[in-house]
């Protein structure tokens, strides 16, 4: 379908997708291997797309040139304990220009002939980030938004521009209690918040630190198996 996503086609024809979005400095292979993992019932009729983020400097990291979906500043919330604000310095521009990405992708699914009902948004990390923004904002209903180890960004603006389409829209978090890089208490601030505005959050935290663990997967299988059924 595309250069810049690894796409992996079920052995039935296609009646749902999941575009999955990986962390900063990683690629859309990235979590390729997971697709073995999950339950077959769910695996033989979807369709997972896994973008890779452009490469773009990012400043935290001294300018070094990756794959980001928006640059990260060091006055940012990463690592930092006593961080309180969900508002702090962000890539406004760099966040938007990936909604639109992901928004393409969406179109193309949609031009396959996949209902944006049968659509789940994922992502981990910064990709997770993505995947909560472009979600609340999206003006047709999903199947799902899945934010793995990540927060929600630009939460000063969410609630001006959410769209009714996925106010019931189902919410899967997860988040490892001893995550260095996105500190539990960060992440677990963006859950309320989006609690807070009526969100159906499923949260979830595991005995683990920026990554993805075996029961996590256990869970992400169950959660998309209830949304795509």
């Amino acid at each position: 379908m595309n250069a810049n996503a690894v796409v992996i086609e079920p052995p039935e024809s296609a009646t749902a997708s999941v575009i999955w979005l990986h962390g900063l400095g990683a690629n859309g292979h990235d979590f390729e291997p997971i697709v073995p993992q999950l339950p077959k019932n769910l695996t033989r009729h979807t369709r997972f797309i896994f973008p890779h983020a452009p490469q773009r400097p990012i400043t935290i990291n001294g300018g070094m040139v990756m794959p980001g979906w928006y640059d990260v500043f060091p006055t940012d919330f990463i690592g930092q304990p006593n961080a309180q604000e969900l508002n702090i310095q962000q890539d406004a521009q760099g966040i938007q220009a990936s909604d639109q990405i992901v928004r393409n992708y969406m179109a193309q699914e949609i031009e396959r002939g996949i209902s944006t009902e049968r659509m789940v948004l994922a992502g981990f990390s910064q990709g997770g980030a993505i995947a909560l923004h472009t979600g609340l904002r999206y003006p047709l209903p999903l199947a799902g938004i899945m934010a793995l180890s990540t927060y929600l960004p630009l939460a000063d603006t969410v609630e001006n521009e959410i769209h009714a389409a996925n106010r019931q829209t189902s919410i899967f978090m997860a988040h490892g209690e001893f995550d260095p890089l996105i500190l539990l208490p960060y992440a677990q601030r963006s859950h309320a918040h989006l609690e807070k505005l009526g969100y159906n959050v499923q949260w979830h935290s595991y005995d683990m630190e920026h990554s993805v663990n075996p029961e996590e997967i256990a869970d992400i299988s169950q959660w998309l198996s209830a949304r795509l059924p």
